[in-house]
């Protein structure tokens, strides 16, 4: 009996308690790296200016876009390439991996005319401030025009996940993250040999850690990744492959997209304010994510145990997997609930918040974590529905929470004329997820769980 055996057998007969916890939590570490090298990266363009930080901060859409593609294309190579391994078919594995590099490939042209043209119209469209502008430009491009470290490191951290490597994938992430919050400040600040390059140096760290994770992944791959081969050596694209990639990735791509469009629209509607509102924004979405990455680290650890499970036809794991993943979710969330409410101001000195920024942002993160008393039950809930086959249910809550509740709430209460009425939307939209999650959660259980004999 081989070591996937013994690893499946774990899924259908561990209690669900402890494995949900052994899944869990090397995900949740790897993740909360992720986003202390976010946070960390923030806090040194902080101390630039308050404009430096709102440029970077306007800067995200377009750096989640890069990786929602990215990762999107990676679910459809992760996905394909195990299932041609699985079938025993190596012949597709390796063109699934030759095709998912050449898609990489193509991708990160499309960043990099963006990177050299674009990012000009891109600042311009969301403030007025010339030097946020100028700031903006200056990092942006820098991290558009490198942007091969992140598309490579991501494409290659998929190709170790679908063969079973995922320990190699901490690495590539810690090593990356390490590096970038080492150079930082020595790069923006000229520490050492180093020059004093401002925000560039941020960038420039930024895209260093990013090379030397992509480097790392493709060693791994090489030596390590036997089952595949990453010889390109007379490499033609190959349509039949390509289409079964973006069957599955394109649903991925857009249901991590959508954060990019929410984001840029908040902050065009805040930029309608000041552009300390917009700096507010930034820190909540830095700060926030030390909070949601353990909740999507469970997320990604009670998927594979909900999804056996269901293929084994276990009702009651199926349900207590969700039940103990809500609650852990909840409480996690509750965690980060508690921070904002009590020590506001603590979280913004990181970002050496101004007397205005400092007055606007403590109540923008009261008002929006009251949003995490129900976000711990929305992911959850949303990802089983994508392990019980039904993906296109969670793609509508997310869109009907960022696209159709939250953008057009916040602009409607930014008609009241104060900004602090604008944050509500966050809580407003969250509501609106719970009543859709409760909504198809009940549909599936009546649907696909209930028929299961206990």
């Amino acid at each position: 009996m081989d070591e996937q055996v013994l690893s499946e057998n774990k899924m259908g007969v561990q209690p669900i308690n402890k494995l949900i916890l052994s899944m869990s939590l090397p995900i949740m570490i790897s993740m909360l790296i992720q986003a202390l090298y976010n946070i960390v990266d923030s806090i040194f363009v902080s101390k630039i200016s308050e404009n430096a930080f709102t440029a970077v901060s306007l800067a995200f859409p377009v750096q989640n876009l890069m990786i929602a593609v990215a990762a999107g294309t990676g679910v459809g190579i992760n996905a394909l390439l195990s299932k041609s391994l699985g079938e025993r078919n190596f012949q597709d594995a390796d063109k699934t991996a030759h095709n998912g590099i050449f898609l990489t490939f193509i991708h990160y042209l499309i960043f990099l005319i963006f990177g050299l043209f674009f990012t000009g119209i891109f600042f311009e469209a969301q403030s007025k401030n010339s030097e946020i502008i100028a700031y903006g430009k200056e990092y942006l491009s820098i991290c558009l025009v490198s942007g091969f470290g992140i598309l490579f490191e991501i494409t290659f951290e998929r190709l170790l996940q679908a063969t079973g490597r995922t320990m190699y994938t901490m690495f590539t992430q810690g090593a990356g993250a390490i590096i970038n919050i080492i150079l930082d400040p020595c790069l923006i600040f000229g520490l050492g040999p180093f020059p004093e390059m401002g925000i560039a140096g941020a960038a420039i760290a930024t895209v260093i850690g990013q090379i030397a994770a992509m480097l790392m992944g493709l060693v791994f791959n090489i030596k390590f990744n036997k089952e595949i081969s990453m010889s390109m050596r007379g490499f033609r694209p190959c349509g039949r492959i390509i289409k079964r990639i973006y069957s599955v990735g394109i649903p991925s791509i857009i249901m991590q997209s959508i954060t990019s469009v929410m984001t840029f629209g908040m902050n065009k509607i805040l930029g309608g304010f000041a552009d300390t509102a917009q700096a507010v924004l930034g820190a909540y979405f830095k700060l926030q994510s030390f909070v949601f990455m353990p909740v999507f680290g469970l997320n990604n650890g009670m998927v594979p145990v909900l999804s056996y499970n269901y293929g084994a036809r276990n009702k009651k794991r199926m349900t207590d997997t969700i039940k103990i993943s809500v609650i852990y979710a909840m409480i996690l969330m509750l965690i980060g609930f508690a921070l904002m409410q009590l020590v506001p101001n603590v979280l913004l000195e990181m970002f050496e918040a101004s007397e205005n920024m400092m007055s606007m942002g403590v109540t923008a993160l009261r008002i929006i974590s009251i949003s995490f008393l129900f976000a711990g039950f929305c992911i959850i809930i949303s990802s089983s529905l994508q392990a019980l086959g039904h993906g296109l249910f969670s793609m509508l809550i997310s869109i009907a929470r960022q696209l159709i509740v939250l953008l057009p709430v916040a602009y409607l209460l930014s008609r009241l004329g104060d900004v602090a009425y604008v944050w509500w939307a966050f809580p407003i939209a969250e509501i609106s997820s719970v009543c859709c999650s409760v909504l198809f959660i009940r549909h599936i259980y009546k649907k696909v769980i209930k028929p299961i004999g206990d």
